[in-house]
């Protein structure tokens, strides 16, 4: 591979921060619709996290834009990710949190994966989780990894769930 060809990759592979930005004010947009047709006050932020804009209503009064386990979320998410889509005509990777949600759920995902890695080491046996969400499963394989272990998801959606296997 040639070294221009390698910066061509290197470009390639880097995201496109203008667009991810572009993601955001959209899904905002689209947030803050909903939360006007719903009666609901709220302020929304924007930022990019690595490869994915992130889009957080924060301070959020009145209603339950969660709902239990965050169903609620994940279906707002998934039309936020469609009217993306409509607008951009490209996939979304678009993450949306309410109220610090996915926030809190990420630290304690965190701690199960740093956990269970642990119970795995010590018993020498795999462990299965319950079922997660994709998201949920990415933190706790992140975690996993972390800990020097490994982890596979198995299953079918929406059963599908993390197994934490020895060394």
């Amino acid at each position: 591979m040639t070294e221009a060809e390698a910066e061509k990759e290197t470009v390639k592979a880097a995201p496109d921060l203008a667009a991810l930005e572009q993601e955001g004010e959209i899904a905002a947009d689209y947030v803050e619709g909903l939360l006007d047709i719903a009666d609901i006050d709220g302020d929304i932020d924007m930022d990019v996290e690595g490869d994915r804009a992130v889009v957080s209503v924060v301070d959020i009064k009145g209603g339950d834009l969660v709902g239990s386990n965050g169903e609620v979320l994940e279906a707002i998410q998934e039309l936020t990710r469609l009217a993306v889509h409509r607008q951009t005509g490209e996939r979304s990777r678009l993450m949306l949190d309410i109220g610090g949600f996915r926030e809190r759920r990420r630290a304690e995902l965190s701690e199960l994966g740093r956990k269970i890695a642990e119970d795995v080491k010590r018993d020498g046996e795999p462990k299965s989780l319950q079922p997660m969400t994709p998201f949920e499963r990415k933190v706790v394989h992140d975690a996993v990894a972390a800990a020097g272990l490994r982890s596979e998801s198995e299953g079918e959606e929406p059963r599908r769930f993390v197994v934490v296997l020895p060394v």
